[in-house]
């Protein structure tokens, strides 16, 4: 569902009476989570967004936004629960495996198909036809996707593991979890460590189909591929996969012996101490905390690792605040009802001056340039014109028929080789074009037809882009050109007076900063009304 690129339709902060209804719908859909730890996936004063979203095919989806990462979505009035949120639960949904080959075919929009399920020695889970389920890798029980089971167990095993068997709905990698901090999955070992036994399956239905001989199938069938992917792996192969600590958890160090949450706790005051000494000035003082979180530490983290409090014994800022605060590191005071601010730091403070940033090991130098995202790189979009039904004449001569689509330079090249052609440039003055039938009808007005002999080089070719349909080519990095007919939108940037004096501004606001990097443009500002039009479809996503 999210594999490609959606569109956001609104994001706002959500009400207390809607906190509330979604907390008793958690608790409703997910009976198997405690009072405490629905209060922890949604805090009662904590920061929480409504996004509504349209999916890539249309499908109207809210997804709910805590700390930055979405926690939950729902469509069609159904609750699911993202990666994000599975990782801190891993037992919250019956959860299946697969191999780590088949995570790149899910998360190109596939289903996952029966022969591609590694089964444990204790068997599969029992699942209903229609009940919610968790897909994870060989050797790490963090969940990778997100489906919908097809069938039974019972109705899997009968079938001798074939056909479809989840519909998968939301996947680690894709566009839902990119809008999160693109974390990656963490490493929870198995609840049955060995792996399974291919000579000794229980069930003689399927045990001379899936799990036959020294081979193995494993059988995609995506939203938008023609077929079945299909592909081979042999038994050492997926030996060796199974034994490769990489597979397990996709970012494991194994010399590591801290705990996740000593490491999260390490991390924490990292980029606390990193941003006091390198960053926050005296003058940015009072400095609200959430500004040192948001702009100072979170820039502070290294690369390849997430700063995330709650995975801390902290768990929230202001108990870490209130921590360092007693340590005499900094004041933080209340200055606005429910708004925290920190007022003085001690940059003299031990802690601070002895602080220095860690050289990065050889080994995760090479993790983060493997795992280094691409530089964003915009659009590159192109002004076309299009030939109508009333310039055909002057351009079949070309070789162009009635919509065909030209740029600029090949319009003024076909228009100067026809007048050369046809001997129509002005003996007398070379800079004038004398017109015959087909340009006087193909350019000028009713009333010039005998009044306007000759025209000079620019006129006539000003003229005849300007008789042409507008159209426009935009090319993404890597993929192939689309060409649209018709004028390119134009940014409409709205700034409306909100309660509390606050200033709102529209997603055309937005837009430009996305545009900024094509050049100079065109800009019309509304301070009235809100947007009436959609964004332009290149702009989606």
């Amino acid at each position: 569902m999210f594999a490609k690129a959606f569109r956001v339709k609104s994001n706002t902060a959500i009400k207390g009476s809607d906190r509330r209804k979604l907390r008793a719908d958690v608790t409703a859909v997910f009976p198997t989570l405690g009072t405490d730890q629905v209060s922890e996936l949604v805090p009662g004063k904590e920061e929480l967004n409504i996004v509504k979203l349209y999916a890539h095919r249309g499908d109207a989806v809210t997804v709910y936004v805590s700390g930055g990462n979405p926690i939950l979505f729902e469509l069609e009035k159904n609750l699911y629960p993202t990666v994000y949120t599975l990782w801190s639960y891993p037992d919250l949904l019956p959860t299946f495996t697969t191999w780590p080959l088949v995570l790149e075919k899910l998360v190109g929009g596939a289903d996952l198909m029966l022969p591609g399920l590694v089964v444990p020695p204790a068997g599969l889970p029992q699942v209903q036809k229609g009940d919610l389920c968790a897909i994870a890798l060989v050797g790490n029980r963090a969940p990778v996707a997100i489906g919908v089971a097809a069938m039974s167990t019972a109705e899997m095993l009968t079938s001798g593991l074939k056909g479809r068997g989840f519909s998968v709905l939301h996947t680690y990698q894709d566009h839902l979890w990119r809008s999160g901090d693109k974390s990656s999955p963490p490493s929870i070992a198995p609840l049955a460590l060995d792996p399974p036994d291919l000579s000794e399956e229980k069930g003689s239905v399927h045990a001379d189909t899936t799990l036959q001989g020294d081979m193995r199938r494993l059988t995609l069938e995506g939203e938008e591929e023609e077929g079945e992917v299909q592909q081979r792996c042999g038994e050492k192969s997926l030996s060796e996969a199974t034994e490769d600590p990489s597979v397990g958890g996709l970012n494991p160090d194994p010399t590591d012996s801290k705990t996740l949450q000593e490491q999260m706790d390490e991390l924490l005051q990292r980029c606390f101490l990193h941003a006091l000494k390198y960053r926050v000035k005296k003058a940015d003082l009072p400095l609200l905390t959430s500004t040192l979180l948001g702009s100072h530490m979170f820039s502070c983290c290294p690369e390849g690792r997430q700063l995330d409090i709650k995975k801390s014994s902290y768990k929230k800022l202001s108990k870490f605040l209130q921590h360092m605060q007693q340590e005499q590191i900094i004041q933080v005071q209340e200055l606005s009802k429910g708004v925290e601010s920190i007022v003085a730091v001690d940059w003299k403070h031990p802690r601070i001056t002895s602080f220095v940033i860690p050289e990065p090991s050889p080994t995760s130098q090479t993790i983060q340039e493997g795992s280094r995202e691409q530089p964003y790189h915009p659009p590159d979009i192109k002004s076309l014109y299009c030939v109508p039904a009333s310039m055909t004449l002057l351009f079949q001569e070309s070789g162009h028929k009635k919509g065909s689509i030209l740029e600029g330079s090949e319009v003024r090249t076909i228009v100067i080789n026809y007048a050369k052609k046809n001997d129509l440039v002005d003996a007398d003055n070379k800079n004038l074009v004398k017109l015959d039938p087909i340009l006087c009808d193909c350019i000028l007005e009713k009333g010039e037809q005998h009044t306007v002999m000759k025209l000079p080089w620019d006129s006539l070719l000003n003229r005849c882009l300007e008789k042409l349909q507008p159209a426009y080519q935009v090319t993404f990095p890597g993929q192939e050109p689309i060409v649209k007919k018709g004028k390119i939108c134009p940014i409409d940037i709205t700034l409306a007076q909100r309660a509390s004096n606050k200033k709102n501004y529209g997603r055309g606001f937005q837009l430009l900063l996305i545009l900024l990097p094509l050049g100079p443009c065109s800009v019309k500002i509304t301070t009235k009304e809100s947007l009436k039009e959609g964004l332009p479809w290149w702009c989606s996503g």
